[in-house]
């Protein structure tokens, strides 16, 4: 077995890397760049070395420095986690010739199928079944115009090394191609050094779904389930889970069959997984299709672990060191159901625009990687965290957000029993995830987590699509929610009248705190009495069990026998209380002035339509329009490069381009001017 590895990663995955390393006695080494030289994983590694600058090209995409830590440290393997350097051959082969082994698959292997246009040739000669496309390099927009048009609308760009979301494009028209193209070449060879594109035909009323392969380099590769992901935005995943609530026993057993048939074509060994695209449309689920296998550990491996109670990082090690696996396709067991929610830097309720910043306030429902699951279970393995909730982050309170890398700060997974049980348990954990100082997407997971939709299991790859047409607004509110905020809003304002009044020397006179208020949610009044352990709202009894004490930014209460975590903030005229996927604005005011209020005059927002605004920190790629052009709405206008992806900025409405304020190449601040229109 391997005395010390190095992590040849950042973040949350390394961080998971070094847990398991460490409960099998293994030292670790972390590399890390100048924005990372004080994250979490740098911290729990046993030793750390400095690879150069903050951009992932200057640093953890150079191989060299990668090698020279392992050298350096004495580490006699390398673990490349996701992402960057996972999937390079070139990379593998260096380690190779330095007598440094690679926790992963073998060279042929990864050549074989880490390239997109490849794989599909190899999958086309092994009779597996693969989406209608064009098998082959694509080398200009007009090649890519003609190909389209002959596969037939809608098509799919994508990069030949792409992955996690990046390098794609859909296309339902022409014009949808000739705008894209070269975006999605730029966003390959950003992201992954290679500016290769192939288009396939895309599949109507997609499911995504994915198998886990893990095998040995004695023969064996056993299937370990699928996993449902079909949940996506961008074609990013957002929404993970374990098994599928589509597939069958039947489905399952010749979906797994097929990819070991696949990857044992190619000599595979190591975990792996294979990516297929399946028809809704289809009732008998028999019409799945190969789409691309990733020769690596997946981001949404937990959920595998979790129905499983199989170590996969710990797998890859064994397997990696030599050793045979220990278990039989017959001791793939599917304990229960998982479910893991991508947590992102980005704001839902502006378009998911990326956000960056310090974390201000940072408090998971349960620690990251302080609790070792392991241990909590009597030494075995379950990866199911604690108490069915287990957080999976590279963050920590007080830390930063960069440009510089993938926005996601956490994954979120519970495991229950039943999907729902899991689902549930997302809820409340939800509720529970304290996130500030940066823009997140807790609210539209949690709205997701309670959409009938996906609670009945009809899931698309266009679900966010086509619910969320208009955009995201906060998620429904349950029957009886107000009345519920409404009493622990009064029990609030109630604590905090008695403070003011129990404050020694500060008042002239002692206050007697009301006990009644008038709370205001949305468009619901409701009539709260405290009275000390009583509380009414509108006349009727509630049970409220709950402390509170002034300055807490997150309640836990017993209502009427449900339990609801509520995270609060001080606003002027009362209080912010988001729970259930929603922010609620609550006006609290004692109910003998509460007729007041409708004399308080509104603040009307200015208009900013005429200005085009940089809605995030980044690069400014390209400039389309220079003053004295004429444009209309929806027109594209700027493309501002963040966080590895580029977004493209369009016209609000048809104007005149007055003055510009910025060129291609420069940096912008959020909230930068970029052009104003008449």
């Amino acid at each position: 077995m391997f005395k010390k590895i190095l992590i040849a990663n950042r973040g949350e995955i390394a961080c998971r890397i070094i847990k398991t390393a460490r409960r099998m006695g293994i030292a670790t080494v972390a590399v890390y760049s100048d924005a990372d030289a004080r994250a979490p994983f740098v911290r729990m590694a046993d030793e750390a070395v400095h690879i150069g600058p903050s951009p992932a090209a200057q640093s953890y995409l150079i191989a060299d420095k990668i090698i020279a830590a392992a050298k350096q440290t004495g580490a006699d393997a390398v673990h490349p986690g996701y992402g960057f350097l996972s999937e390079r051959t070139s990379f593998a082969e260096a380690l190779a010739k330095e007598n440094i082994a690679f926790i992963g698959p073998p060279v042929n292997a990864i050549a074989a199928m880490g390239d997109k246009i490849e794989s599909k040739k190899l999958a086309l000669k092994a009779g597996v079944n693969v989406v209608p496309g064009f098998v082959g390099e694509i080398d200009s927009t007009e090649h890519a115009v003609k190909i389209s048009a002959e596969i037939g609308y809608p098509v799919m760009m994508k990069a030949s090394a792409g992955g996690g979301g990046k390098g794609m494009r859909l296309a339902y028209s022409e014009a949808d191609v000739r705008e894209g193209f070269e975006a999605t070449r730029r966003e390959g060879l950003n992201s992954f050094g290679d500016d290769r594109v192939f288009i396939e035909k895309f599949i109507l009323n997609p499911r995504h779904i994915e198998i886990q392969i893990l095998g040995d380099q004695h023969g064996t590769i056993l299937y370990l389930n699928e996993r449902e992901c079909s949940i996506q935005r961008r074609h990013q995943k957002v929404v993970e889970e374990a098994p599928s609530p589509f597939v069958t026993p039947k489905m399952r057993k010749a979906m797994g069959e097929q990819c070991v048939a696949l990857a044992r074509a190619v000599g595979y060994y190591s975990a792996g997984t294979v990516e297929l695209i399946v028809s809704g449309a289809d009732p008998t689920g028999e019409s799945f299709y190969f789409l691309e296998m990733n020769t690596r550990l997946q981001v949404e491996h937990p959920v595998t672990e979790a129905i499983t109670s199989i170590d996969l990082v710990e797998q890859m090690i064994r397997v990696a060191a030599g050793e045979k696996l220990a278990l039989a396709q017959s001791d793939v067991k599917i304990d229960g159901w998982a479910i893991e929610n991508r947590i992102y830097a980005e704001d839902p309720y502006r378009g998911f625009l990326p956000s960056t910043g310090r974390l201000i306030r940072y408090a998971p429902p349960v620690d990251g990687w302080e609790d070792d699951d392991a241990s909590n279970h009597g030494g075995a393995y379950t990866g199911r965290g604690v108490d069915g909730i287990r957080v999976d982050d590279g963050v920590v309170e007080g830390g930063e957000v960069s440009i510089f890398y993938d926005p996601m700060i956490a994954k979120l997974v519970t495991w229950g029993a039943t999907r729902d049980e899991a689902a549930d348990r997302q809820i409340a954990a939800l509720d529970a995830f304290e996130i500030e100082g940066v823009g997140h997407n807790i609210d539209f997971v949690s709205a997701i987590m309670q959409h009938p939709r996906f609670r009945s299991g009809n899931l698309t790859t266009g679900f966010i699509a086509e619910e969320y047409p208009d955009g995201f607004h906060g998620a429904a509110t349950p029957e009886g929610l107000t009345a519920h905020l409404a009493a622990i809003a009064g029990f609030i304002a109630s604590a905090r009248a008695d403070r003011a009044r129990r404050v020694d020397g500060q008042l002239a006179r002692e206050l007697a705190p009301p006990g009644a208020w008038s709370v205001t949610i949305g468009e619901c009044v409701h009539a709260v009495t405290i009275d000390h352990d009583d509380v009414t709202v509108d006349g009727a009894a509630v049970h409220l069990e709950m402390e509170y004490t002034p300055g807490d930014r997150l309640v836990h209460a017993l209502i009427d026998g449900e339990e609801l975590s509520v995270r609060i903030a001080p606003t002027r005229m009362g209080l912010r209380m988001t729970t259930r996927g929603r922010a609620h604005k609550v006006q609290i005011l004692p109910a003998d002035i509460a007729h007041l209020a409708r004399h308080m005059i509104a603040k009307i927002p200015p208009d900013l339509s005429k200005f085009l605004i940089c809605p995030m920190p980044g690069l400014l790629v390209a400039l389309h329009v220079a003053p004295g052009d004429r444009v209309e709405a929806g027109q594209p206008l700027a493309v501002v490069e963040a966080m590895k992806m580029e977004n493209i900025l369009r016209a609000e409405k048809s104007a005149v381009v007055k003055t510009v304020n910025a060129a291609a190449g420069d940096s912008l601040a959020v909230d930068a001017v970029i052009l104003e229109l008449e």
